[in-house]
């Protein structure tokens, strides 16, 4: 152990310097830069080390510089976008807090666990985050009052002595305002229940909807690939060694899936899109046709209405406790 001299010489140390905005250092000096500031020599006299910053973490506080230097980059965009008055900068932080902090992170959880009736509108607010004006504030407070309203459902499996996954996909077109892309859904059933589901804005420009749709196939297919081979290592499900079933709306997206002839109208499409009709034709995956009114993957790329996205909701195993 350190004699007591050493531990008094160690006390005796001058407080340590804590950076603030305007470059000054204050706790261990004065205004003047050369004398110790008052607190210092009382807690010198106490025979306190007061440390105003965590040492040897500097990745630490720099994540949380930046984490408020966000904030106040959203309170700057929400009162230059707003015309607000200066004497608002309060109430602005305030809710740009709220939104940066609570509503992402609990509406992202709620979605990718265990609610993928709001995977939609979660994505879609997710998109501006980085500069969210009042209408989605109010989008994201509605989708809070949802959540609260609708906190008894839970997904729901259902015994059955048949375990077969079965995926449903689908895409709007042009659905994004500011680039006109379109929106991805697909959603993997199994004993009446969901188990994995998505909702993302493609990352290219669809010049149709059957372009959009078999974009939407492509996803699917990934994520049916994967499925597989993750319930054939579980070896829950003997029926899995059959073709995935993967239901579509769009008939022409069906019809180019199974096609192994190019034609003109398609020959623009990426070639990495083709994966679709090479895991068709290895019969790893089986893509039908299914009209629109009964495609799950629906609420997972626009807006319904009420009763469609209640009955949806149902069929996607959501039920009351």
């Amino acid at each position: 152990m350190a004699s007591q001299s050493t531990n008094q010489g160690y006390i005796s140390k001058q407080i340590l310097e804590r950076l603030v905005r305007d470059g000054e250092y204050y706790g261990r000096y004065d205004e003047t830069g050369r004398n110790s500031g008052p607190l210092a020599k009382f807690l010198l006299e106490c025979g306190i080390d007061a440390r105003y910053a965590m040492s040897g973490t500097p990745q630490q506080n720099g994540v949380a510089e930046r984490r408020n230097r966000t904030l106040l980059d959203m309170v700057r965009c929400m009162l230059s976008n707003s015309s607000l008055p200066e004497f608002l900068w309060g109430e602005a932080l305030r809710t740009a807090a709220y939104i940066l902090n609570q509503v992402p992170s609990s509406l992202m959880y709620a979605q990718v666990c265990t609610r993928p009736d709001i995977a939609f509108v979660v994505g879609m607010l997710g998109r501006y985050l980085s500069n969210p004006g009042s209408q989605h504030w109010k989008a994201a407070k509605k989708v809070l009052r949802y959540l609260q309203g609708t906190k008894d459902l839970m997904l729901t499996y259902q015994r059955t002595s048949l375990l077969d996954v079965v995926g449903f996909c689908d895409a709007d077109f042009a659905g994004c305002i500011d680039d006109k892309k379109s929106t991805t859904g697909y959603i993997f059933m199994m004993a009446g229940g969901a188990v994995s589901w998505k909702s993302v804005k493609q990352t290219l420009t669809a010049s149709s909807t059957m372009e959009a749709e078999y974009v939407a196939c492509y996803e699917a297919c990934c994520h049916a690939m994967w499925m597989r081979n993750f319930v054939s290592a579980l070896g829950v499900v003997d029926s899995i060694s059959r073709p995935l079933k993967l239901f579509c709306d769009n008939s022409a997206a069906v019809a180019f899936s199974k096609n192994t002839r190019s034609i003109s109208r398609s020959k623009h499409i990426d070639v990495k899109f083709y994966f679709v009709k090479e895991k068709v034709a290895e019969s790893l995956i089986d893509i039908e046709h299914m009209s629109t009114k009964s495609m799950l993957a629906d609420p997972l790329t626009k807006g319904l209405p009420i009763i469609a996205f209640q009955e949806h909701v149902s069929q996607m195993g959501l039920l009351e406790a």
